[in-house]
């Protein structure tokens, strides 16, 4: 949408008119290199290992396989990595599968929320139920929880 060649409207006019900074014109994005990779497939399989693993101690256990990154370089990493596995999620084909759940659907009737004043008193009083997923190293498993309010005791469960 800049055109270089125009007399009338200079560059910087141009960007401003299109709200973009003006350095923009002249960034060439840099490509990530073999080093950077080889760690981030490190990473993935550190994480996939050992899903607990914040940065820090990712960061801590990479040495144990000859590689070598600071928390602030993992942490950036390890963003990128989630980043573009969250722009694949029903998108790709083949590669990282998301978990399919809290997809609303416009017919389905959104009920009111009945337990907002009722105070909990006593067990087996309300319950509830959860479901997460857990990744694996070739999809996820899903786990499901019923659990009592009042105790926080988890009744049943299923994987």
């Amino acid at each position: 949408m800049i055109n270089r060649d125009w007399s009338d409207l200079s560059l910087t006019r141009q960007c401003k008119l299109l709200k973009i900074s003006r350095s923009s014109l002249s960034y060439t994005p840099v490509g990530v290199g073999d080093e950077t990779l080889n760690l981030m497939n490190e990473i993935d399989r550190v994480f996939t290992k050992y899903p607990v693993f914040g940065s820090r101690q990712i960061a801590a256990y990479l040495p144990r396989n000859g590689f070598h990154a600071g928390r602030h370089r993992v942490r950036r990493l390890m963003g990128i990595m989630a980043s573009a596995a969250r722009q694949c999620i029903g998108k790709c084909t083949r590669g990282y599968k998301g978990p399919s759940t809290s997809k609303k659907r416009p017919q389905h009737p959104i009920y009111p929320y009945l337990l907002r004043k009722l105070p909990i008193t006593r067990p087996n009083h309300v319950w509830c139920s959860d479901i997460t997923y857990i990744p694996v190293q070739r999809g996820f498993l899903y786990l499901v929880a019923i659990m009592d309010w009042a105790t926080r005791k988890v009744l049943s469960n299923a994987r």
